[in-house]
């Protein structure tokens, strides 16, 4: 039986799960990824993988048992810190042994993932800039050094600013008018032991008045810490570009009256990586099926970062490989799955979304205090 040729556009979480589950079934997919190589740049903080989504797409791709090797089950605190004063508000940790949501870092994550994939499944450096008729018939996928093609079906996978989306449909993300700046300290154990124990094991919150700083445990002995902030119409809905040159110095007044010791997260910060500003999708977006294109992930769906991106993704991008190899008619399954992952996505859109406005709103503090005495879980995922 001759397999359909599948093509997926980004090799991040979702793109390489879908990648994985399809090979493994003996169907030929490529990858295209505009990454340089592997570890060409950073991938971004630490991620905790939910047994129902991210757990589950990992045993689907045969890497659950890796996963649990590697994963930090010493990493899953969190804790709520009063913004002004710096006191203990809230704190679980989970014993030894127990909860069941590991951190991973996102490089780690992509090496699990790799390790699975033949190299040469994965084209590096290639740069999607469009979907495009191949002249052999079928989709062809414009790069910048020609059209490669043709595939019976290309998956975007490719993030908020999907080229793929682009094909299906004009809606664009939106700028939510919160804007986390992220900060790194490395070797905080030795160098900052203070900074240490103030974060605790896991991940660390504290909110006051629409801002926030956030800070996780990665590995190795990092920290990476989130000053998140409403900008001013003045710095537009692209503060990545008006406020690329922000400062430290500039960051502590915006967090003027804060803790010292949270202020510190800052002040003793090694650098700034990244002015992130956070997009979202509408909820409820959907397009005109087509037969040879589809989305999974931040592509179909980008939301505000609260634990639930990369846990959707990749279980997006584990169902719909499962649904084409095990249909006998691959363009029908398509068509199903497509459906079901768009009602999904829209109900969870809907909760980010009043979620993360919830927690940057002024009772910002108060609303995650509830959350967390109604025993619900309090989740970033890291940009």
């Amino acid at each position: 039986m001759q397999h359909p040729k599948i093509a997926v556009v980004g090799a991040g979480p979702a793109g390489l799960t879908a990648a994985i589950i399809l090979s493994r079934h003996g169907w030929p997919v490529t990858v295209f990824e505009a990454d340089a190589g592997a570890r060409s740049r950073d991938q971004g903080g630490t991620l905790d993988l939910h047994p129902d989504d991210g757990q589950l797409a990992l045993s689907k791709a045969g890497l659950l048992e890796e996963f649990w090797k590697i994963a930090r089950h010493e990493d899953q605190g969190e804790r709520v810190l009063d913004a002004l004063t710096g006191k203990v508000l809230h704190e679980e940790t989970p014993e030894p042994g127990q909860g069941n949501r590991p951190e991973i870092d996102r490089l780690a994550l992509r090496d699990l993932l790799l390790s699975a994939l033949k190299a040469q499944d994965v084209k590096w450096n290639a740069q999607v800039l469009s979907v495009v008729a191949h002249p052999a018939g079928g989709q062809g996928l414009q790069l910048d050094t020609g059209i490669v093609g043709p595939f019976d079906l290309v998956i975007g996978a490719d993030g908020a600013w999907s080229r793929v989306r682009a094909a299906l449909t004009e809606v664009l993300p939106v700028y939510s008018g919160v804007t986390f700046v992220e900060l790194w300290l490395s070797n905080v154990d030795a160098l900052h032991p203070d900074i240490a124990a103030l974060v605790g094991r896991g991940t660390m919150f504290a909110l006051h008045n629409g801002q926030g700083i956030i800070a996780q445990r990665n590995g190795g002995g990092a920290i990476r810490v989130y000053a998140a902030f409403h900008t001013t119409p003045e710095e537009g809905d692209r503060p990545d570009r008006t406020l690329a040159r922000i400062n430290k110095a500039d960051l502590l007044r915006r967090f003027t009256g804060w803790a010292p010791s949270l202020c510190n997260l800052i002040e003793r910060a090694e650098r700034i990586a990244a002015v992130r500003p956070i997009v979202a999708l509408p909820p409820g977006l959907g397009w005109t099926h087509q037969p040879h294109l589809t989305l999974v992930g931040d592509a179909a769906h980008v939301m505000p970062p609260l634990g639930t991106g990369v846990n959707l993704a990749m279980l997006d991008a584990a169902e719909l490989a499962e649904a084409l190899v095990t249909s006998e008619q691959w363009q029908s399954a398509l068509v199903v799955w497509e459906k079901a992952m768009l009602r999904r996505a829209e109900i969870l859109a809907q909760q980010t979304r009043e979620g993360f406005a919830e927690m940057f709103s002024e009772s910002g503090q108060a609303s995650v205090l509830q959350h967390v005495n109604e025993n619900v879980q309090t989740e970033m995922d890291t940009p």
